[in-house]
């Protein structure tokens, strides 16, 4: 591997830069965007029976709110419910933002790698087609500048997909895994609302 390194030539580190960080966001990612932690489906349960016992206090409230995602909008929900249906669907729907935007972090970073990988490895193939012609001169060639031009090219070329390819997978990935979250936490939302409300048992 060292020497596949040496081969590639500095244009290589960016990308195995780009590598470690996009295995470090995937594999938080991963770990972050599991269901049973962002949208545990035993909660809106156990909310219901807390509400049927004679409901919540302020103290609830606040470990609700730090138990998950969707214990947090299931929260502003509570913090709401003595208000119209209107505004407790308003503060639903601003904790629900801020929730989104917790989901998605680092997804912009890793879209970001994915699009880049391809350009850091084409300009190492760049540099190393600067390497390969500056190989001939009026007096012959340098075989191996020659060489080492080829390999810097064709390193960089590989280097820039295998980047790439995973960290745009990836990427898709999470950015549906998100989406399908916020949707079940809005449907939960939802069925909270109706029984605050007395529209649902």
């Amino acid at each position: 591997m060292w020497q596949i390194i040496l081969a590639a030539g500095w244009p290589i580190w960016p990308l195995i830069f780009a590598s470690v960080v996009a295995l470090a966001i995937i594999g938080e990612r991963a770990i972050a965007l599991r269901e049973n932690i962002v949208t545990p489906q035993n909660l809106l349960p156990e909310l219901q029976a807390w509400l049927a016992k004679g409901g919540v206090t302020k103290e609830t409230i606040g470990k609700l709110e730090q138990h998950s995602p969707l214990g947090q909008v299931f929260a502003s929900a509570l913090a709401n419910s003595k208000n119209s249906r209107e505004v407790t669907k308003e503060a639903i729907e601003e904790s629900g933002r801020a929730v989104a935007h917790k989901l998605e972090r680092y997804l912009s970073t890793l879209g970001t790698i994915a699009t880049v990988a391809p350009l850091l490895g084409l300009l190492g193939t760049v540099i190393g087609m600067v390497e390969l012609f500056g190989a001939f001169t009026n007096t012959g060639h340098d075989i191996a500048q020659f060489a080492r031009g080829i390999s810097v090219a064709l390193y960089n070329t590989a280097a820039g997909i295998v980047v790439a390819v995973p960290a745009m997978i990836a990427y898709r990935y999470f950015r549906s895994k998100v989406d399908g979250l916020l949707v079940d936490m809005e449907q939960q939302a939802i069925k909270l609302v109706e029984i605050i409300h007395g529209e649902r048992k």
